[in-house]
């Protein structure tokens, strides 16, 4: 097979596309000849050598990847043969291996794709959109909210966008530039802005007409988190599950204790531990992912995508770095 490798840390360019022996299933595994493979913001910081969050730096040299979709093609010892042939969908979790031709994952994590439903559209919704499930937990949405949405044409903001539309909330989708503005007010978002343009709050608050927001879904930090805080009223939220701005310095938005007390508005970051509790421990976290699975499923959200050859692996990761992508970035073999 062919495969995606990393043998040193550093710039996208140390992804090398070349040879890899066939990965072999284990015991209560299966190996799946993949159709798509997803790329998350989190493998461009692991690839630089910075881990984020719960995943450590692998040792070298490794292939990266945790989101793959594609059809069974070998069982390891004791795996249900029913698995064999069918087309599925799995995040592997802590272990990589999702950048080649052939990956290799727990019979137990697997979902089979839906029906009608692509191998792009299955891998962006089964760790994405499972996240999009785990954010929407803590907000208690309805037709009374109004929910900013930051990086709104993002793989997660264009779900968000959609469930918050789909509870019957006012949506202020913020996306960097004309197009991607444009993409967002076709999710359905009721306000659609430029947040590289300065005015993009005040022009909020005049499309809102004296409402304030309710809910702010964070996952860049910096000052398009900073503004968009600027516009929840007292009993607001503000959602932390990302830091992706290139302004915010890898950090989450912290806000003052006492302006959280003046404004009588909330902070918490609903990553990691608060999310799996959430959801229900890791079988909550698999319900999630089948949950997400459905929902794309029956036509509820549709995740925007942005493919590239695995191949490319390397002009992949340097456009989710430079905000050149639109929705999930996904590689295809």
């Amino acid at each position: 097979m062919h495969a995606v490798r990393l043998h040193a840390f550093g710039p996208a360019e140390n992804l090398s596309y070349e040879p890899a022996d066939d990965p072999a299933p284990g015991p209560g595994q299966v190996r799946i000849a993949v159709e798509a493979a997803g790329v998350h913001l989190v493998d461009t910081s692991l690839r630089n050598g910075d881990p984020k969050g719960p995943y450590e730096l692998p040792p070298l040299p490794t292939i990266p990847g945790r989101e793959v979709a594609g059809t069974v093609d070998a069982l390891g010892e004791g795996t249900d043969p029913a698995w064999l042939g069918r087309r599925v969908v799995t995040h592997l979790g802590m272990a990589p291996g999702g950048y080649a031709e052939l990956a290799v994952a727990d019979a137990a994590k697997l979902h089979p794709v839906p029906d009608g439903m692509s191998a792009d559209h299955a891998v962006a919704m089964v760790g994405t959109g499972r996240m999009a499930l785990g954010v929407l937990s803590f907000a208690d949405l309805s037709a009374d909210s109004v929910a900013v949405i930051p990086a709104a044409a993002g793989g997660l903001g264009a779900l968000l966008v959609q469930y918050a539309k789909n509870a019957g909330a006012t949506v202020v989708g913020l996306a960097g530039g004309a197009a991607k503005t444009e993409r967002v007010r076709g999710l359905g978002a009721d306000i659609a802005l430029d947040y590289t343009d300065p005015a993009w709050p005040e022009k909020a608050r005049a499309a809102l007409g004296g409402r304030a927001a309710t809910v702010v879904f964070d996952g860049v930090g910096g000052e398009a988190a900073r503004a968009a805080v600027g516009l929840l009223g007292p009993g607001g939220s503000h959602l932390i599950f990302g830091w992706s701005s290139a302004g915010s310095d890898g950090k989450p938005l912290v806000l003052d204790p006492d302006e959280l007390a003046a404004r009588s508005i909330t902070s918490r970051s609903v990553l990691g531990p608060p999310m799996i509790a959430r959801l229900g421990g890791p079988e909550g976290m698999q319900r999630a992912q089948a949950e997400s699975l459905a929902q794309a499923a029956a036509g509820h959200v549709t995740p925007l995508v942005t493919r590239f050859r695995l191949a490319e692996a390397a002009a992949a990761h340097r456009a989710l770095e430079t905000r050149g992508t639109v929705g999930k970035v996904v590689l295809i073999p």
